[in-house]
């Protein structure tokens, strides 16, 4: 599965890179492949360029504000979670959402 995904909490600092980092080792471990853009106290970094955004299966949104650009996702299936959810549970987020694109 291929996956992008925006990490954003309302500091834009410390959850946010926590979320990434728990998408990242959860799609490691299952063998998918991630692309994670943050946005934050230093604004966008990671931005997902138009191919990643073509060739993903599905957006994950682990955010707590809005995001910047969210117009770049009208056409792609997406989940939106609260971003402790990535942090505590990325693992079965991700089988979750396998079990949903295969069904």
């Amino acid at each position: 599965m291929r996956i992008i995904a925006i990490t954003a909490c309302a500091t834009g600092v410390a959850h946010t890179f926590m979320a990434k980092k728990a998408l990242e080792n959860a799609a490691d471990r299952s063998g998918h492949q991630i692309k994670v853009e943050t946005q934050g106290a230093t604004g966008i970094e990671n931005e997902l360029i138009q191919k990643d955004i073509d060739q993903a299966d599905i957006l994950i949104l682990a955010i707590e504000v809005g995001i910047a650009k969210k117009e770049r996702f009208n056409k792609i299936k997406k989940v939106e979670i609260p971003i402790s959810t990535a942090i505590k549970n990325a693992d079965g987020l991700l089988k979750k959402i396998e079990e949903k694109l295969n069904s």
